[in-house]
């Protein structure tokens, strides 16, 4: 599982056997979210979340926007196409 980008003490990762659309995986200690990745500009939306506290998706989400490209450009490495 290659984690492509690190938001303080959450991994964001992408699994190689994944299938579309573009998302991401974002693990932490208190939870997991799934964004869709809207690729190739975003912005990421919210599919799935347990354990995280709404201003905590906030956070997520903008570090995910403001890492858009170079977000879908791993999916775009692992996976072809968006």
């Amino acid at each position: 599982m290659p984690t492509v980008l690190r938001i303080g003490d959450l991994r964001v990762v992408i699994w190689p056997n994944e299938h579309r659309p573009a998302h991401v995986h974002v693990k932490g200690a208190e939870g997991e979210a799934v964004f869709n990745l809207h690729c190739p500009g975003g912005p990421p939306a919210l599919r799935e979340s347990y354990g995280f506290r709404l201003s905590e998706l906030n956070w997520i989400k903008d570090a995910l926007t403001a890492a858009i490209t170079a977000l879908c450009a791993e999916w775009s490495a692992i996976h072809g196409d968006h």
